[in-house]
């Protein structure tokens, strides 16, 4: 329960393993937490254990041993179709490479996820569009990927993880393929994102620039949490 006076924990590590057969450790006892609204860098060198960490965090990965929490609920004590719900609901993930539809303009691609919950392709697209028009694109909503560009298609991207409204957004370094000024733009944009709808975000990235808006960075390597710097 949270304390008067304190910020929810969004995400919790406790004691996080994660090894592949007996040689690969690639989170090595991970105590981590992340209040409600805080914005976190991960950073560290390749193979530090960056991105298993996120995999864990919404519930794609398991740990060998310890235990991870999303709004107090142990992602590992759910049955499949329970984690693929509360991921849905909770968490909203971007990665550098989009992961748009190609054969779907911007209004499909960032309606999708609630299409696929049920809800009619008017009400979808509504939303939707009044999404896409908070990241900055109305006038590119009916353009398909290839018409985008890459800024313009990590909005999509964050337009379509946000569509739900999650508490949590993970990021896999979503400005990896960017120049640097358009890079500098989809984090101002998460900024506002965080401001606007207290979203807390979980960021993998090499940018050191990234940091800079974040509330702490964290240094991974050899898969334990080796350094924090509070923004």
């Amino acid at each position: 329960m949270s304390q008067p006076g304190r910020a929810r924990t969004i995400v919790q590590f406790e004691g996080v393993r994660r090894h592949y057969g007996n040689q690969v450790h690639a989170l090595d006892g991970v105590n981590l937490e992340v209040a409600l609204s805080e914005r976190v860098a991960i950073m560290g060198p390749s193979g530090s254990g960056k991105s298993t960490l996120l995999h864990l965090a919404c519930g794609l990965d398991e740990p060998t041993s310890g235990s991870v929490k999303v709004d107090g609920v142990n992602l590992f004590d759910l049955d499949d179709d329970s984690r693929t719900r509360l991921r849905r609901e909770k968490i909203g993930m971007i990665f550098q490479t989009f992961n748009l539809l190609a054969t779907l303009d911007a209004i499909e691609n960032v309606s999708l996820p609630l299409r696929l919950k049920g809800l009619g392709w008017r009400e979808s697209a509504k939303r939707a569009e009044a999404m896409i028009e908070r990241v900055g694109l109305r006038d590119r909503a009916r353009h398909k990927p290839d018409e985008l560009s890459g800024g313009e298609r990590q909005r999509v991207a964050i337009a379509r993880a946000l569509i739900f409204e999650p508490p949590l957004l993970l990021a896999d370094e979503p400005t990896g393929n960017l120049d640097t000024a358009t890079g500098q733009e989809i984090l101002t944009l998460l900024d506002e994102m965080n401001r606007d709808l207290g979203i807390t975000i979980l960021l993998v990235t090499h940018n050191e620039a990234a940091t800079a808006h974040c509330d702490r960075a964290l240094t991974l390597r050899d898969g334990r949490i080796v350094g924090e710097h509070i923004g």
